[in-house]
């Protein structure tokens, strides 16, 4: 399938549900030197998982935007996180520029745990950040810790979101599941989350959290896949509970780093069966909603 092909068949989907674009909330844009090593992670991660990962969208960034635009894509992200101090300032500054060149792109920052943290994330509100991601498994932190309470207590007052990656797949980390979350939240209720890959393997602790926070997301990334049914499968039963959730479920796709072509992103969403109405909230209504977009 070509890319125009691929366009094509995309801008179809979304034409038949009535819908102008998408807006996908994971994305990946990043230095180049940094996107470079996130993709030799993934050649490397077969073994891991028993799965192949080649990367679907090994191209240079401006063919990567293109690709996106081409789709109908009309907001995307900037998902950058660091796993070192003294690399998340340098990162911010980076997407400040990126989304400076890039229009459709929803301004994007992270955090660590280091003592420059509030400084930093405090310039990134100001700069109008419009989400924060942070990557529990590969960054390598509690996102309880209590070093990082006056991040979020700022993140919190703002109200902007943060996609945080937490579940356990599509392999454990020491600060991955739920339980971190609970504390989280615990302390900081009104912190609006969106949890990656609908908090993959522990859907159902992370469904339980967004019943119990009305500030709790979580995105569909590589969610529904057949790449991901055959790592993780997402419980049949729990698919009434996706409907009760409503406006919380948003589109993701993890896009240059999946394995198989953008379009089988929209298929698994829509297949489904959860109802127009439904599919054309998760891949455009709620997250316009949430981004004020």
């Amino acid at each position: 399938m070509t890319p125009s092909d691929e366009a094509e068949r995309v801008r179809a989907v979304t034409a038949g549900l009535g819908l102008p674009g998408l807006v996908d909330v994971h994305t990946h844009f990043m230095p180049a030197n940094v996107l470079a090593k996130v993709w030799d992670y993934f050649d490397a991660v077969g073994p891991m998982t028993g799965l192949a990962w080649p990367i679907t969208y090994r191209t240079g960034e401006e063919e990567r935007v293109a690709l996106l635009r081409g789709f109908g894509v009309e907001r995307f992200t900037s998902m950058i996180y660091a796993h070192r101090p003294d690399m998340a300032a340098w990162l911010n500054s980076w997407a400040r520029d990126f989304a400076a060149r890039t229009p459709e792109c929803l301004l994007t920052a992270t955090f660590y745990p280091e003592p420059s943290a509030e400084e930093y994330v405090g310039l990134a509100l100001a700069s109008s950040a419009r989400i924060f991601k942070i990557h529990v498994q590969v960054s390598d932190f509690p996102p309880d810790d209590p070093a990082l309470d006056g991040v979020w207590g700022l993140i919190e007052d703002a109200g902007v979101p943060v996609l945080i990656h937490c579940g356990s797949g599509p392999a454990p980390g020491r600060f991955t599941g739920p339980e971190r979350i609970r504390t989280l939240l615990g302390r900081h209720p009104r912190l609006r989350l969106i949890v990656a890959h609908m908090g993959l393997p522990e859907y159902a602790d992370f469904l339980g959290l967004a019943d119990a926070y009305d500030g709790v997301h979580l995105d569909t990334t590589m969610a529904f896949t057949d790449f991901t049914e055959a790592l993780a499968p997402f419980p049949r039963e729990l698919r009434p509970r996706l409907a009760d959730l409503g406006e919380r479920i948003l589109f993701g796709s993890d896009f240059p780093n999946i394995p198989y072509p953008y379009l089988h992103a929209l298929e698994a969403v829509t297949r489904l069966d959860l109802g127009d109405a439904w599919v054309r909230g998760a891949l455009r209504g709620n997250a316009a909603r949430l981004f004020g977009l």
